[in-house]
């Protein structure tokens, strides 16, 4: 059953139209912003790579997993919360074990995974490509893979951010943090 109009009563009892009470949200979410804003900066940049060979798109996908290396900027926001999943990764950072984690990997790509992170990766890579650090279609390709379902990115990003985080890693500027 839909819930009341804009112009109906509101439901608490306020006596005050809906619109203006408690209110009911309307337009697009967070989330749906968020996709709109990568979908159309990928279709502003794709003609940056369109003309592009098989083999050089093959050399900027390689690319993608050093891409975070390149700011801060680029690395995702690891969770507050460590679960057992990032314990794990941050123990196979600081054993420097790269053979261990993979599945912990996974669901924390999927965890870590939101509109609102792909778009704000998105903007990041669009600054740097703007100050000259990245390449137009090294930063064409990047926003264009974050505009698909692909997580390659985004668990090459916090690949990065968890050895950053354990000082595995230094980080872009060459600082390492203590662990």
């Amino acid at each position: 059953m839909p819930g009341p109009g804009r112009n109906e009563p509101c439901p608490c009892g306020s006596g005050r139209k809906t619109k203006r009470c408690c209110g009911q949200l309307r337009g697009p979410s967070e989330e749906q912003l968020a996709r709109a804003h990568v979908a159309t900066l990928a279709a502003d940049v794709v003609h940056d790579i369109a003309h592009l060979s098989e083999e050089a798109l093959e050399i900027l996908w390689e690319g993608l997993f050093g891409l975070p290396a390149v700011d801060l900027s680029l690395q995702v926001r690891v969770p507050d919360l460590i679960t057992p999943e990032l314990q794990r990764l941050r123990d196979a950072a600081i054993d420097d074990d790269p053979d261990r984690g993979w599945e912990e990997l996974r669901v924390v790509t999927d965890q870590i995974d939101t509109p609102q992170q792909r778009a704000r990766l998105a903007d990041a890579i669009v600054l740097l490509r703007d100050e000259h650090r990245l390449t137009r279609a090294q930063a064409a390709y990047a926003i264009y893979h974050l505009s698909t379902p692909s997580q390659h990115l985004l668990a090459a990003s916090l690949i990065h951010a968890i050895a950053v985080s354990v000082g595995a890693s230094p980080t872009p500027a060459g600082v390492l943090l203590a662990a």
